[in-house]
This record gives C-alpha cells, sequence and structure tokens, in this order.
C-alpha cells in the first residue's frame, strides 16, 4: 500500500468551511469559534456530520487509517451511525470503518479488485469525534480530482440533532447525504443535537459560508415558542444581510410521535411551526421570494411513523422520506 498522510492535495475535503484554518482537524466550527458558541456547541462541532473526503482513483485496493480518543454509546443510535466512516465508490456504498475500543485503527475497504476508475468518497462520522491518518491505496494507483458537483457552492444546513443526523445508521444515510447524493451537490451540516438554538453568532458563521443555498430547521431546540419568536427571524436576517439573494428553506418541525399523546408537545410544536409560518410570511410579504417555505410534517408527517427510532428522531426510513421530499424543493430553488 501507498499510504497518503492526511491532509493532502490528493484528499478533497468537503463539508468543512474552515478546514483550512482548522487542518488537520476535521472540525464543523472554525478554531477562532471556540470562546464565542455555547460549550456544547463547540463540542458537538468537533463531531465532522456531513465532511467527505473525495478523490478519484483506479486502486485495486484501499484502507484507511483512523484515530479515535474515545469511543461512546448511544441509546438511540448504533456505533456504526455514530463514529463510522462510510465508503461510496461511484456513489455506491461498500463498507463502513468504524472503533470498537480507542485508539488507532486501519480498516481496509477493498483489495484485489478490477483497475479502473472510481470516485470516492469517505463520510466521517455524524457523531464522535475522529482523526483522519492518512488514506492508502495499492502500489502504482493513480489519483485525479474527483467530478465536480452540479453548483459551486454547498446547501448549508442549520438545524437540530435530526439535521446532525440523528439517527442514521451510518454516516451516508443522513437526509443531506442522500438528498445531495441525488442533486450531486455538496453540502455542510451545521446541525447541534439539542443546540440549534438559532444564537446570532452561529448565524453569522453560518453567512460566513459562500453557499448556494441555506436550509433552516432549527424550531424544535428552542426552550419555548417564545424563545423561537426572539431568535428566529432574526437569524435569517442575519444571513439576508450576507446573501441578498440566496435561497432560505426554511422547514417547520417535522412529526414527532409526542404529539399524538402529550398536549404539550402538541401546542408546542403547532406553536413553533407557526413562528417559522409568520417569519417567512413577513419576509415574502417584504418582498424577498427566496424565501421558501416546507412544511416538517409534508416531508416527514404522522403517516410516517415507522419512519423514527425514539418518535422524534428518524430512522433510515425517515430519512429517506425527508430527502425524497425535499429533493424538488431544492432542484427548484436552485434551477438544477
Amino acid at each position: 500500500m501507498r499510504w497518503i498522510e492526511f491532509p493532502d492535495p490528493q484528499l478533497q475535503v468537503t463539508g468543512l468551511p474552515w478546514f483550512t484554518e482548522n487542518a488537520p482537524e476535521v472540525w464543523r466550527l472554525p478554531a477562532r469559534a471556540r470562546g464565542a458558541v455555547r460549550p456544547p456547541v463547540w463540542d458537538l462541532g468537533t463531531h465532522p456530520s456531513g465532511a467527505r473526503i473525495r478523490f478519484a482513483t483506479d486502486a485495486t485496493a484501499l484502507s484507511v487509517r483512523l484515530h479515535y480518543k474515545s469511543v461512546g454509546r448511544m441509546n438511540n443510535m448504533c456505533a456504526i451511525g455514530q463514529m463510522g466512516v462510510d465508503l461510496y465508490a461511484n456513489n455506491v456504498y461498500w463498507k463502513t470503518a468504524f472503533p470498537t475500543e480507542p485508539g488507532p485503527l486501519e480498516c481496509p475497504y477493498f483489495s484485489g479488485i478490477e483497475r479502473k476508475r472510481r470516485e470516492i468518497s469517505l463520510y466521517l462520522p455524524l457523531y464522535h469525534p475522529v482523526q483522519v491518518v492518512a488514506v492508502g491505496v495499492a502500489e502504482g494507483a493513480t489519483l485525479w480530482d474527483p467530478r465536480p458537483f452540479a453548483l459551486k457552492g454547498p446547501a448549508a444546513f442549520y438545524g437540530s440533532s435530526i439535521t446532525q443526523g440523528g439517527c442514521a445508521s451510518r454516516p451516508g444515510l443522513s437526509y443531506e447525504a442522500i438528498l445531495c447524493r441525488a442533486l450531486n451537490l455538496d453540502f455542510v451540516n451545521l446541525g447541534f443535537s439539542g443546540n440549534g438554538k438559532g444564537e446570532p453568532e452561529v448565524a453569522a458563521l453560518m453567512a460566513e459560508i459562500p453557499a448556494s443555498c441555506f436550509v433552516i430547521d432549527f424550531a424544535v431546540n428552542c426552550d419555548s415558542v417564545e424563545a423561537c419568536q426572539k431568535v428566529y427571524a432574526p437569524f435569517l436576517a442575519i444571513l439576508r444581510s450576507r446573501h441578498p439573494r440566496t435561497p432560505i428553506v426554511a422547514i417547520t418541525p417535522i412529526f414527532s410521535t409526542r404529539e399524538l399523546f402529550e398536549k404539550s408537545a402538541r401546542e408546542k410544536w403547532a406553536g413553533l411551526r407557526e413562528v417559522v409560518r409568520k417569519a417567512v410570511a413577513e419576509r415574502r410579504a417584504a418582498g424577498d421570494h427566496q424565501v421558501v417555505l416546507v412544511e416538517g410534517c409534508d416531508i416527514l408527517g404522522p403517516e410516517g411513523h415507522e419512519g423514527f427510532v425514539d418518535g422524534t428522531h428518524p430512522n433510515d426510513l425517515g430519512f429517506q422520506a425527508m430527502a425524497k421530499a425535499l429533493e424538488p424543493v431544492l432542484r427548484q430553488a436552485l434551477r438544477l
């Protein structure tokens, strides 16, 4: 094997807008944000959800070297989804590397296969930090730049644990990953589990991204309807001030099975949805027709009750449904 130490120009890193500031760390926020955002947001930002390493190669064998300072265990998410690194070849899933104990990990993805060009994408963990050490290819293999995306700018997503990827069974099955493979789009995942609360400092960081569109779905993380009212419209305004013509897709909270049997949940979710609707309506009434409203229950509603792990977080069925429903929305917004 020929080992290419990470980072290397032959290994394109996508989904990490501040990687040039942070390298070799695969963090979702710039190092300068430490102390500027709340500690839970920073800690979750060290989980590289949505980050990918991309290249094309004719290698007959391919491996990866990773290092995990710790391993985690979540009740509602399997270890592969939490900590794994998926390999896709030509947009087809092949295998996942994942740890069983802290320390170094070397995982062979394939060997002895036919020599021909393949587009490789390594999807990094959704819910756990990792250090990428090196990518190994068979001696004599050629590496090329990967094929370009349909648009130069990524789709940038901000929201809750659902946005971060909870609870996909592996990294390539977050709804953003499924959706953006279908559209051949780059994407940035700024979902922060339980902590996507619409803070202005996070909005300002997000506004630094030269995005093709912004997808906003954080209302469910707000502590109350009143708290959501205070931050939602200002969050949109911060993005719009830096990106006057970039499409913004605002999603009301998806269905939760709690709404079936908890009156307080029904009332809160209804109130949160109305906050999002009102903020979008006000912007459109003011002439901003690049803001699009998507009803969360239209992309995963009561009829999709089998699409949940714990009543709140989608499983793979749920994420497939969300991606399928959002695909025509982004196609139209981005004129693809």
